[in-house]
C-alpha cells in the first residue's frame, strides 16, 4: 500500500470543546509543561478550559501559548481534544493534520467519512489496547462515568423527576432500590461500587465469570453476580429499579442486550442509564441525549443517555484524562503518528483513518468497510 509517512510533530493544539454541555479540555497545564519541555509548542484555544476550571493564565505559566480562535488552535500538527469533531469543525480537518481524542467513529458514521474525505490521521483514545487487552485511555473516563451512573440513577428515581419515588438505599423497614448493572468491566464495576456504597440492592451481569469472581471476591457478598444470558437478563431487568447499560465492543458497536418489548415489561417510574450510548447503546430503547436535555421516557421508563456523561464533572474528567492520555500523546508529537505507533504496538490500535484509509480492522467491519495496514 502507499506509504504513509508523518512528519515528526512539532506544534500542539488545543481547541475549546463545543458539543453540548461538554466542559472538558484535552490538556492540563502540567501536560502542557511535558510537551514543552520535550520541545513542543502547545498552542490553547482562549478560554479552552475555563470550563474545567483552569484559566489562560494557568496555562501561560505552563508554556502554552493562547491563540484567539479555533482555527489557530486547529491549524497546528496535532490537535487533540476530548471529543469527536462536531459537523461545524469538519472544515479544520485536512491530510496534513493528526487528530487525537475519543472518535467512537462505529457510533458516528458522519466522523468517520469526514476524517477518510480529508486524509487526516485520526487516533482514537479508546482504541489504544495494551498486549493483555485493557484500553488504558478509555478507563479513566469509563470509571467517571461509572461512578456518575448511579447517582444520575438515584436523581431521576425521585418521584418530581418522574421517576418511581424510590430512595438508593431505603430506610430500616423499606427495601432499597434494585440496580441491575449490565456488565462487569470498568464502568461496570465503578458503578456497582458506588450503587453498593448508596446501599443499594446491586447484581452485576456479564459472560465473563472470571471478571464475576473479581467482582465477587472484592466486595464479599455485598454486590451479587449473576452469568449474563437473556433469562437472567430479563429476570433481573423486569424487577429493577435502576438499569446501568456498561456493555462494552473496543472500537466497535455496543451489542443491544435489552429488548425493547422486556423495557415495556419493567416497573412504571423505573429508569435506564445507558452509558454505551457513545458506542450506539446496549439497551434497544436509548437514544443520545445531551446533559441540557438528559432524559426522555418511553414504556414509562425514564432513559439517561448522555454521550459524554464526564463532562458533567469536568474538573476531575480533564485531570483523569490527561493523567492517562499524556504519554501516548508526547510519543505522538515527539515521533509522528506512524513512528509512535512502530514504537508501541497499544498506538497502532489507536490508528482509526490514515490517507484516506481505515486503520482499525474493528472499528472498519463496525462501518461495513475494510482495514489496511498503515504501517506496511
Amino acid at each position: 500500500m502507499t506509504d504513509h509517512s508523518t512528519p515528526v510533530i512539532r506544534t500542539v493544539g488545543v481547541p475549546a470543546e463545543i458539543k453540548t454541555a461538554e466542559h472538558r479540555v484535552a490538556l492540563t497545564p502540567d501536560g502542557v509543561r511535558e510537551l514543552t519541555g520535550s520541545g513542543v509548542g502547545v498552542f490553547v484555544e482562549t478560554n479552552a478550559g475555563v470550563g474545567a476550571s483552569i484559566t489562560d493564565h494557568d496555562y501561560v505559566a505552563a508554556g502554552a501559548t493562547i491563540v484567539p480562535t479555533a482555527a489557530d488552535a486547529w491549524a497546528q500538527e496535532l490537535v487533540v481534544k476530548v471529543k469527536e469533531p462536531m459537523e461545524s469543525e469538519f472544515g479544520f480537518l485536512r491530510a496534513d493534520l493528526t487528530l487525537f481524542t475519543y472518535l467512537h467513529l462505529a457510533a458516528y458514521p458522519a466522523v468517520a467519512d469526514a476524517l477518510l474525505a480529508a486524509g487526516t490521521t485520526g487516533v482514537a483514545y479508546e482504541t489504544v489496547q495494551l498486549e493483555d487487552g485493557t484500553l488504558p485511555l478509555l478507563a479513566p473516563m469509563s470509571e467517571v462515568a461509572g461512578r456518575l451512573a448511579p447517582q444520575m440513577g438515584a436523581h431521576f428515581l425521585e418521584s418530581h423527576k418522574g421517576g418511581r419515588g424510590v430512595l438508593m438505599g431505603g430506610v430500616p423497614g423499606v427495601s432499597p432500590a434494585k440496580v441491575v448493572v449490565l456488565g462487569a468491566g470498568n464502568v461496570g464495576w465503578s458503578s456497582a461500587v458506588i450503587a453498593a456504597g448508596m446501599e443499594a440492592e446491586v447484581t452485576v451481569l456479564d459472560k465473563n465469570l472470571e471478571r464475576l469472581r473479581y467482582v465477587d471476591q472484592i466486595h464479599k457478598g455485598r454486590i451479587s453476580t449473576l452469568a449474563s444470558n437473556m433469562g437472567s437478563i430479563e429476570r433481573t431487568v423486569r424487577e429493577a429499579d435502576l438499569v446501568i447499560g456498561a456493555v462494552l465492543v473496543a472500537g466497535g458497536r455496543a451489542p443491544v442486550v435489552v429488548r425493547e418489548d422486556l423495557v415495556a415489561e419493567m416497573r412504571p417510574g423505573a429508569v435506564i442509564v445507558d452509558v454505551a450510548v457513545d458506542q450506539g447503546g446496549c439497551i434497544a430503547t436509548t437514544h443520545e441525549t445531551t446533559h441540557d436535555d438528559p432524559v426522555y421516557e418511553l414504556h414509562g421508563v425514564l432513559h439517561y443517555a448522555v454521550g459524554n456523561m464526564p463532562g458533567a464533572v469536568p474538573h476531575t474528567s480533564t485531570y483523569a484524562l490527561t493523567n492517562a492520555t499524556l504519554p501516548y500523546v508526547t510519543d505522538v508529537a515527539i515521533h509522528g503518528a506512524l513512528g509512535a505507533a512502530r514504537r508501541d504496538p497499544a498506538i497502532t490500535h489507536g490508528l482509526n483513518t490514515v490517507g484516506g484509509e481505515h486503520a482499525n480492522p474493528i472499528v472498519a467491519a463496525a462501518l461495513g468497510a475494510t482495514a489496511v495496514d498503515a504501517l506496511g
